[in-house]
């Protein structure tokens, strides 16, 4: 799994005063929580990009003032009118700790229904796990190939060695519709003659 490093300092003030101070600097500020301490940091708004702006899962190891925190981005809040950064949490991965994470899905293969014409429609984008720190990884593989037309693909379908799913079990993951010009051919087909 892929690992940024962000570097920080620890963060001294407290308060809207001083963090609108930072901010004005280019700076974020930022806590990690989970391990046996909690950490207020900030960093330059630059450091987080690429953990922020992602659809991809990934671990961030965060130094700040020479020690060092494996951690995944837990929230993220930002400015409502402009969008800017406003603020980070992270969760320290502590070995024997399990965590909850969102870890993005990735689809394989091409369904039977979209061979026979049918379209793909995804419904979720990651699932919610609980799991230990060693066992998180970037995504959670769902295999597509044996879905039918008008099937569906559930949480409940997902299998997954040593992750707990949190999500309701029947949720629909992914689905193959009819397309329109699928639902044309079958109305305009001829109907079989009535047997007498």
């Amino acid at each position: 799994m892929k690992t940024i490093t962000i570097e920080g300092q620890l963060r001294t003030g407290r308060g809207k005063k001083a963090t609108r101070e930072l901010r004005s600097q280019g700076l974020v500020p930022a806590v990690i929580y989970g391990g046996t301490t909690e950490v207020n940091f900030q960093a330059p708004v630059l450091a987080f990009k690429s953990i922020v702006y992602t659809s991809e899962f990934q671990q961030a190891e965060i130094r700040v003032d020479g020690k060092s925190y494996n951690c995944i981005l837990k929230d993220i809040q930002l400015d409502k009118v402009s969008d800017a950064l406003n603020h980070l949490d992270f969760l320290q991965l502590v070995e024997d700790k399990k965590v909850v994470a969102d870890i993005p899905l990735k689809f394989t293969g091409t369904a039977a229904g979209v061979k026979a014409g049918g379209k793909l429609v995804t419904k979720m984008k990651s699932l919610k796990v609980k799991t230990y720190p060693k066992y998180l990884k970037e995504n959670i593989e769902v295999d597509l190939s044996a879905l039918e037309l008008n099937g569906n693909v559930r949480v409940e379908d997902v299998k997954e060695e040593h992750y707990e799913i949190l999500n309701s079990p029947r949720i629909p993951i992914a689905s193959v519709v009819m397309t329109r010009q699928l639902k044309q051919e079958e109305s305009t087909a001829p109907a079989a003659p009535a047997k007498k």
